[in-house]
């Protein structure tokens, strides 16, 4: 699977980030005046404008040879959206995309920790633990940081699921933001996030989020998720500027389009 790389830091791009999206509505004007209009989601296109600055030789070099793999504008890629929650449907636990043990019964709405009411109760009522996951087409061997926050009825231990990885976190009766970094599997083609209940547990879950770097970020909500299968370069030529020894700058655009 070609995609696009992360940079020695585990980041996949640098800030500033410019995110823009493209929306279609269909109109249709009938004799007697009236419209209807209706959304074109298959029209929907999504761009991206990418500012590196301080690139080392290795980084700039794996960009370049990304770039001559794809052969510019010509081949499509993964891309994992650096400023979105990859995960999707992230307010929606009872979703198809989320696969849940059989045991683990999530109802909702419930009251979340920034006032609103869209977090979820997981309740587990078998004798050993119940997940929620969702699997994604990402590149096992990036880095990932995965996110929920939790509570529990009664204080618990939660394992987060990280490809093949898990790691315990403790979950108490007040709000808190369970967090775990790392890469997953180097071989694989998938990813699968979520979190394991205990036996027994009644947890308060609210806003998952899976994102291609070190640490998180400020919790958002998803729907469609960001993982861009067959995004593209917008250029077919790659630029870049050297201002020192083992530091160069360069600017990439890249654009996703529904209809390819």
């Amino acid at each position: 699977m070609l995609a696009y790389p992360q940079l020695a830091t585990g980041a996949l791009s640098q800030f500033p980030i410019q995110k823009r999206r493209r929306l279609r509505t269909a109109m249709n004007t009938a004799e007697d005046g009236r419209t209807i209009k209706l959304a074109d989601p298959a029209a929907e296109i999504t761009e991206w404008q990418l500012q590196y600055a301080g690139l080392s030789d290795g980084e700039l070099g794996a960009m370049q040879q990304f770039f001559l793999a794809a052969e510019g504008s010509l081949n499509g890629f993964t891309f994992l959206d650096p400023a979105g929650n990859l995960l999707a449907w992230s307010e929606q636990l009872d979703n198809a995309v989320w696969a849940r043990g059989p045991l683990l019964a999530v109802a909702g709405p419930v009251a979340d920790p920034v006032g609103g009411s869209r977090a979820w109760r997981a309740t587990n009522s078998g004798g050993g633990g119940q997940s929620i996951t969702q699997t994604l087409s990402a590149p096992g061997e990036y880095t990932y940081c995965l996110s929920v926050y939790a509570r529990a009825s009664q204080p618990a231990t939660v394992t987060l699921l990280h490809g093949s990885g898990r790691a315990d976190r403790q979950v108490g009766t007040e709000w808190s933001r369970l967090t775990w970094a790392g890469t997953g599997d180097a071989e694989a083609a998938t990813m699968v996030f979520g979190l394991e209940a205990p036996a027994g547990a009644v947890l308060d879950i609210f806003g998952p989020q899976a994102e291609p770097q070190a640490g998180a970020s400020t919790y958002k909500a998803a729907t469609n998720g960001g993982v861009y299968e067959n995004a593209r370069f917008r250029d077919d030529i790659f630029r870049f500027t050297t201002t020192a020894p083992n530091c160069h700058s360069a600017t990439v655009n890249i654009i996703h389009a529904s209809h390819f």
